[in-house]
């Protein structure tokens, strides 16, 4: 599975969603993509769906907000995108 960050701010620590394993077994791809705000001490303060793929949705909102970033002054958001691929073989 790919990931794709367009929030500028530096990831310390990343937890990678586990593919569903029904769209795994039925040969499902797709993209799930999360805005996040992250809080100054680095914690993910909020998610939000903003694109996805049935069915593969839980997982990454489960995994992004186990991800912490770098400490700054304020607050920052973005997207960030994960890419779910069948053929990839792993998550």
């Amino acid at each position: 599975m790919d990931r794709k960050t367009e929030l500028s701010r530096k990831v310390k620590s990343k937890v990678l969603p586990t593919y569903p394993e029904l769209a795994r077994r039925m040969g499902i791809a797709g993209v799930v993509k999360i805005a996040v705000v992250v809080a100054p001490n680095g914690a993910v303060k909020s998610s939000k769906l903003v694109g996805r793929t049935p069915g593969s949705a839980p997982a990454a909102l489960d995994a992004i907000r186990k991800w912490r970033f770098e400490p700054t002054a304020t607050e920052s958001s973005g997207v960030i995108e994960f890419k779910f691929d069948p053929s990839a073989g792993e998550e």
